[in-house]
């Protein structure tokens, strides 16, 4: 009887947020390894909702397609107003 009866339990928030946090810092280190400022190119990004704001160096802008502009914003807010 090895079987654990203990419910697995997740967070799809907490899930979300890492998922998120993950893709921005991988672009952010892709927009700074271009030379790009890289808080003004998503800001950019996220304001105009224009792709090319996102340099494609390492798969950074297929990355940030992966999550939608509201989601970002969405933990962006939680994150800051520590929700």
């Amino acid at each position: 009887m090895g079987v654990n009866d203990n419910t697995m339990k997740f967070n799809i928030e907490t899930d979300k947020a890492k998922k998120v946090h993950d893709i921005l810092s991988a672009v952010y280190e892709s927009l700074e390894e271009k030379g790009y400022n890289p808080i003004s190119q998503m800001v950019g990004y996220l304001i105009s909702d224009d792709p090319t704001y996102i340099t494609s160096h390492k798969n950074a802008r297929s990355r940030i397609n992966h999550v939608e502009r509201d989601e970002i914003i969405e933990v962006l807010l939680r994150s800051y107003l520590n929700l």
